[in-house]
Order: C-alpha cells, then structure tokens, then sequence
C-alpha cells in the first residue's frame, strides 16, 4: 500500500493512528488538531483523493505524481508544496545515492510523498513526538523537522566525497607513476558532486524565502528560530559542496596535465632514442658508401691491369703459328694497345667517378 504511516496530532500529542485513507479523512474531521500521512509510490488515484480532501493545487499533485522534480518550495494559497532531494553515501561502494521527497504542508496537514526507498522518515516523526510542545505549534513544525533531517543527511555525503577527494590528491601528489585511469574516477566523483550540489543548492534559498515569509504567514518563533538554525547548516553544506566540486574540476585539470607530462618526456625519449638510432644508422650509411667508393676504385684499377695482362697472355702462347709473333710491328703494336685499352678503361672509369 501507498500509505507508510499516518497519525492525527492534537496540540502535539498523538490521539489516533488510522490505517487508510478514509480513516484518517474522517478522525481528522473529529478531532481536529493536524494529519500527519506519509506516502511512498502513491497511485493517481489515491493522490488525486488527498488532493481532494486538502483542497491541493492540481500542478503539485501532478509534480508529485510524476517525481524527478529539482528541489524547490512554491507556495498555493495557505499551502506548500516543498521538493526535497536527500542523499545518502554508500561507503562500501564509496558512491553517493539520491532519493526524492514531495511535501504537502497547510494548516491542517503535512502530506510527504516519498519516491523510492529512503529515507526512512519515520525517525523525524518519533523525534518530533518527544517534543510535543514544539510539535504543537502545527504542520509548520513539521516541515521545519523534515527540512532538518534531510540537511543534516547531507554532512555525511559531504564528509564522504570530501574523503574521496582526499585519496585522489593523496594519488596525484604521492610518490610513484601518476594512474592514467585515475582520470575517469575523478570524472566519476565529479558527476557525482555536481548531482550533490543540485540537490543541496537551492535549499538555502528555499529556507530564505520561508524566512522571508514568515511575518507575512504568521510563523511562530521558535519555528523561525529552527529554520534559522536549519538554514545555517544548508549553507555549510552548499559551501562544502562548492568547494569539492571546485577541487575535482582542479584534480581533474592536474591529472590531465601530469599525464601529459609524462606523456610528452615518454615522447622525448622516444624521440632521444630515435635520433640516436638515426645517427648510428647515418654513420653505417656513410661507412657503407666510403666501402663502395672503395670497392669501385679497387675494381676499376683491376680491370684496367687486367688489360694488359690478357694481351701479354695471349701473345705468351706457345703456339707456331701466330701471324704477330714474326711480324716486325708486333711488340710496340701489342704495346700500344695495353696502353691504349688501360687508357679507355681509365677514361671510362673517370667518366662514372669509380676514379
């Protein structure tokens, strides 16, 4: 059932419990004093049937229907209509939750709507119930109670991501290589304290306008004494949460930026490394081009004595009949072409720079 709890106040003490709906329409009718109905999940129907009895505007029960609502107060006549975002922090997980809560508050009634599982309100109501005298200052007592506990909830997720900023700038600015991954946890944690911020932000502005308002409304006292008091807190937390929010987008920043350090002298060694093997790889080239330049000499010279070689070998042959070797030209012929072969062969060679 959509009904968590409900309970009738009559100048701040409990006179009845119904356990529907119409009951409590009808002991609110008979006894008077102020309904207190906590709702989770409600179905159309039944919100449009307290709606109905409590004369609520009809754009409230449709934002209260819907949910996903930014924390917000407006105001209908005698009645409030206040969006609340609580939060809570899973330490194991080290992540932060958010939860939603619509309250109704007139002269007679303080209808909260809660969407989800938490937060457990029925501690505010026990708390309050200790303080009769208080609680019978009306639904305004209320509102101030359920506004304290969920500013109060908002310490510890403030404590919990502050100590998460605390192991980030231990990881950034310790001793050992910088974690390229770090990055999407700060981005993770950031997500996460902007959605914070959005939750706690406009509350201080909410309990200003109350405060505001309070002379024009007829609020009593010691109702604006605790809204003070409540107010003072939620802009502690607004601050706190400015401020870690402000740390992340730094630690964010700093990590870029020592990831590209490391990156750009990786880089630099690299590039160190490179040039070094670049210059050896010269050096080769120049000793291997010096070997040819060499090996070109030393081949164009034995092509140029082999000339003469194969002429004087060819004239050496022991053979009788050579027309050349009885002919009275044939030494300074053979001779002339030794040299006039070595000539050409040189002049070749020079042509191509073997030489």
């Amino acid at each position: 059932m959509a009904l968590i709890d409900s309970r009738i106040y009559v100048k701040g003490y409990r006179v009845d419990q119904p356990h529907d709906l119409r009951q409590v329409f009808d002991a609110l009718k008979e006894a008077g004093g102020v309904a207190w109905i906590g709702l989770t999940s409600p179905s159309p129907d039944e919100l449009t049937s307290v709606g109905t009895e409590f004369d609520l505007h009809p754009l409230a029960i449709e934002d209260a229907q819907k949910g996903h609502q930014r924390s917000k107060i407006d105001r209908y006549g005698d009645t409030l209509f206040v969006v609340l975002r609580p939060a809570w922090y899973d330490e194991a997980h080290e992540q932060v939750h958010f939860g939603e809560v619509h309250l109704f508050v007139g002269p007679t009634f303080a209808v909260t709507v809660r969407h989800g599982d938490k937060p457990d309100l029925a501690k505010v109501r026990t708390a309050l119930e200790s303080e009769p005298e208080f609680l019978s200052l009306g639904s305004e007592a209320a509102l101030t109670a359920f506004l304290d506990e969920i500013v109060d909830g908002y310490a510890p997720v403030a404590a919990g991501l502050q100590a998460d900023v605390d192991e980030i700038e231990d990881s950034l600015f310790g001793p050992g290589d910088i974690d390229p991954a770090l990055s999407k946890r700060i981005y993770q944690l950031l997500s996460q304290a902007i959605q914070f911020q959005r939750a706690i932000g406009p509350v201080p502005d909410m309990l200003h306008g109350l405060l505001r308002g309070a002379g024009k409304y007829g609020t009593i006292g010691e109702v604006r004494a605790r809204l003070d008091n409540v107010l003072d807190h939620a802009v502690r937390v607004t601050e706190r949460a400015d401020t870690i929010r402000t740390l992340l987008e730094n630690a964010l920043t700093v990590h870029s930026t020592l990831v590209s350090l490391e990156q750009n002298e990786a880089m630099r060694q690299m590039s160190s490394a490179s040039l070094a093997q670049g210059e050896e790889s010269r050096r080769l080239a120049e000793e291997t081009m010096e070997q040819g330049e060499e090996v070109k000499k030393i081949s164009s010279w034995a092509a140029i004595l082999f000339t003469p070689t194969l002429v004087a070998s060819v004239y050496g042959m022991n053979f009788d009949h050579m027309p050349e070797l009885h002919w009275h030209l044939g030494y300074p012929f053979a001779v002339t072409l030794m040299l006039v072969l070595g000539a050409s062969l040189w002049g070749i060679f020079k042509r191509k720079h073997w030489l």
